[in-house]
């Protein structure tokens, strides 16, 4: 098992830092419960820059294609397009509705141009989550559920497997998407975590397995056998999100839920490594959908 490379951090301390995706052009990331989209500076040194403000939880973003500075985002109870002034507008809140109360989580954007975006009870209350698939018509339609805690999912290149967490069950499952219709099929158990929770997620070029490890202080990367392979050790208990920007790995952290935070809990970490990633794809809205016109 190879051992970690140097790492750097920046100012910045996040309650719930998550959702960070290298863009192509920018790295950007979200501080949840903050409802905060942030980039970073040109300068590490320098703190990040606020992108825009939700009055809502803010779980994770992908870019839409043809519209620059507009975002797809799981946010609140639903999934909403934000315009470059920071305005939403919602294609669905399905989790607006009877029950525990609730709020969206992680979400990415697939190799196909459709995002998909999990939600989890604020009270933790058992399967009550479920990943949503948002299509190229703005349509969002649920696609797994009885779900507690999703976090992922990270998608090969091409786009024919998705890995997904359910961090509560410490566990990742991979299923096989259809590239056409974006259907899933039955899941297989990838790996269980037995010292914390698996969290945010990426796969890289060679189609490894990097997972942040809550509560552990530790990213780790498992081949697609399943081998664990590396294993990166971090001076923060909480490690949350993962992105690759080419051969940097970049990690983000949180301070929620600790009573006394360390010196370094919620930074955002850099550490060089072998093999590289791809930038997050985009979201691509078929130019019928009814919400289009709006982003004109």
């Amino acid at each position: 098992m190879r051992g970690q490379h140097p790492l750097t951090t920046g100012p910045d301390r996040l309650e719930l830092g998550e959702g960070i995706r290298w863009t192509g052009d920018d790295i950007v990331l979200v501080d949840i419960l903050e409802g905060r989209l942030l980039t970073t500076a040109d300068e590490p040194r320098l703190p990040f820059r606020e992108i825009l403000r939700l009055p809502v939880p803010l779980g994770a973003v992908a870019p839409v294609a043809d519209h620059p500075g507009t975002w797809i985002a799981a946010a609140g109870t639903g999934v909403c397009l934000l315009l470059p002034n920071g305005t939403p507008r919602w294609l669905a809140t399905p989790e607006d509705r009877p029950g525990p109360g609730m709020r969206m989580n992680d979400g990415v954007a697939d190799p196909f141009g459709r995002f998909w975006a999990g939600s989890l009870a604020y009270d933790g209350t058992q399967g009550a989550g479920t990943l949503y698939r948002v299509d190229h018509s703005g349509t969002v339609t649920p696609v797994v559920e009885g779900l507690t805690i999703p976090n992922g999912p990270a998608f090969t290149e091409d786009g024919r497997t998705m890995y997904l967490a359910d961090s509560a069950h410490a566990i990742v499952r991979r299923y096989p998407v259809d590239p056409a219709t974006g259907s899933v099929g039955t899941p297989e158990d990838f790996l269980t975590v037995d010292d914390g929770s698996p969290d945010g997620m990426t796969v890289d070029a060679e189609g490894a397995l990097w997972y942040a490890v809550w509560g552990t202080g530790t990213v780790r990367r498992h081949l697609p056998d399943g081998s664990l392979d590396q294993v990166v050790h971090l001076p923060a208990a909480q490690p949350a999100g993962v992105c690759l920007e080419g051969t940097l790995l970049h990690v983000t952290t949180a301070t929620v839920g600790l009573d006394t935070p360390g010196p370094y809990d919620g930074a955002v970490f850099t550490i060089a490594v072998d093999v590289p990633g791809t930038p997050t794809p985009a979201f691509r809205l078929a130019p019928s959908a009814p919400i289009t016109g709006a982003l004109a």
